[in-house]
């Protein structure tokens, strides 16, 4: 914890690692100013651990690069990745830069090197983030606070509050208007009345936000571990603000769309409480539960929501289409969504349980039930002890251990069928490998080579107009004068 005055001078960081101090020192050993800015000092001033480590420099990016052998610069804007020791740690030494025009609402249309620090504290967001500290004594961690905006007075208020003119700010970059709802979320601040209102005004422009820096930033929501206030309040935020609407209108559609819940509220409301439930460990499983009824919005009809999985696995692969999200959690989460309506009841056979198995396939059972026991919370209700998801995870943990559940468990393969039934490689294999698994899922005993082989043989036997192209096609052909197969 820093100790010292709060009030933007002197200042000892007892909990600098020796790594950054190390970067700090030959920085400042080689004729350079040097600074702790950014999260690294705001995380510090606030009593919590750095989730990473911010410097800033009056040496330029190359000296800085020179300096520290193995370092890293891949970027216009002057930042190099330095892997210093003890740890490693990952430091980004950043030279001091003044920035000008954002034609395009994102990046500057010019940087320049140089100037002073306080010149570079003048382009960040939020007064929070324009704070540096500047080492004199860096043996005993004492250094001077350097506070042009009031940024350590607005933290100990519990203020957010952008830097000079909100509306030039977020003129300058709009994914500023999701990062002020997500710091005043994870840090529990108040928006200053100007900084509010100029979000209020800017809101339209997340439209042109790329999806990746709105992904981004939702998942940084959604995987807060230490946030102060749950996720749900970061989007009832962004719906105040009118920003919801404009980066998740499929969500937004939910408000005012009734549920039959032990819990008040509507469908927004559900869904927010959804996430809640949610561990911040898993950002996109959290992201799932936030849109798992989003096609309630467009299925309701007497006062039920028939289909609205099937309508909302739909929407959830377009929305995370559009978040550029990557291509396995677009499959993760629409399946998740189609899935997450089943109906357990104790009736349910054994071989009932062993057909859910492969409907949702053994990997996705622990997300699914993950979304059900949140949707549960979200409704305020609790599941029975039986015919409840306990029992259900128990059946389900049984079958998985003594059943073969899938056509790679079966004793008979596709070669063995070309084999044994003169078959050729095609269609007709793999429908009779699905009537074989169908067997052994009616019951495992089944699971025999001859039973198999048998049940094969019948089937053919059975229905060989059945085999696409006939079953001559597939078959194959005998040598001259010798007996088929």
């Amino acid at each position: 914890m820093p100790t010292g005055s709060a009030d933007g001078r002197a200042l000892q960081l007892s909990e600098l690692p020796d790594a950054v101090v190390g970067v700090l020192s030959r920085l400042t050993d080689a004729g350079h100013q040097a600074a702790l800015v950014g999260g690294s000092l705001r995380d510090l001033l606030r009593g919590g651990p750095p989730g990473d480590w911010d410097i800033a420099t009056s040496a330029p990016p190359e000296e800085v690069a020179s300096l520290f052998p193995g370092a890293t610069w891949e970027n216009p804007f002057g930042t190099v990745t330095v892997r210093a020791t003890p740890g490693p740690v990952s430091v980004e030494v950043t030279t001091f830069r003044v920035e000008a025009g954002y034609r395009d609402q994102r990046r500057p249309d010019e940087v320049r090197w140089g100037g002073s620090l306080e010149e570079d504290l003048s382009r960040r967001d939020f007064t929070i983030n324009a704070i540096g500290w500047v080492p004199h004594d860096l043996g005993a961690r004492q250094g001077l606070l350097v506070d042009p905006y009031g940024g350590a007075a607005d933290l100990r208020d519990g203020v957010l509050r952008a830097v000079g003119d909100p509306s030039e700010r977020f003129a300058e970059d709009a994914l500023r208007l999701l990062r002020a709802v997500r710091f005043a979320t994870r840090f529990g601040l108040e928006l200053d009345a100007a900084t509010e209102q100029a979000l209020r005004r800017h809101a339209a422009a997340a439209a042109a936000l790329s999806g990746e820096r709105v992904r981004d930033e939702i998942l940084r929501i959604l995987g807060a571990r230490q946030a102060a206030e749950p996720p749900s309040r970061a989007f009832q935020l962004m719906e105040g603000l009118g920003l919801l609407a404009v980066v998740l209108p499929e969500l937004q559609a939910l408000r005012g769309v009734p549920q039959a819940k032990a819990r008040p509220g509507d469908a927004l409301d559900h869904s927010l409480h959804t996430a809640n439930a949610l561990t911040p460990a898993d950002p996109y499983l959290r992201l799932f539960g936030l849109l798992h009824d989003v096609g309630k919005a467009t299925t309701l009809g007497d006062g039920h929501f028939i289909g609205h999985e099937t309508e909302g696995a739909q929407m959830v692969e377009t929305i995370l289409r559009r978040l550029h999200v990557p291509r396995v959690e677009v499959a993760r989460g629409r399946h998740l969504v189609r899935h997450h309506m089943f109906a357990y009841a104790p009736a349910w056979s054994d071989a009932a349980v062993r057909r859910f198995i492969r409907r949702v396939g053994a990997s996705s059972l622990a997300d699914l039930f993950a979304l059900r026991r949140a949707d549960d919370v979200a409704s305020g209700v609790e599941e029975p002890q039986r015919g409840g998801l306990d029992e259900l995870r128990a059946r389900v943990g049984r079958e998985l251990a003594s059943s073969p559940l899938t056509a790679g468990q079966l004793v008979v393969r596709g070669d063995d069928l070309i084999r044994e039934l003169g078959l050729r490689p095609g269609p007709v294999v793999g429908r009779l490998l699905g009537e074989l698994m169908e067997a052994v899922l009616d019951d495992p005993a089944a699971n025999d080579r001859e039973a198999l082989l048998a049940l094969a043989r019948a089937s053919l036997a059975r229905d060989p107009e059945g085999v696409p192209g006939g079953a001559g096609t597939h078959q194959a052909r005998a040598a001259p004068h010798e007996p088929g197969p």
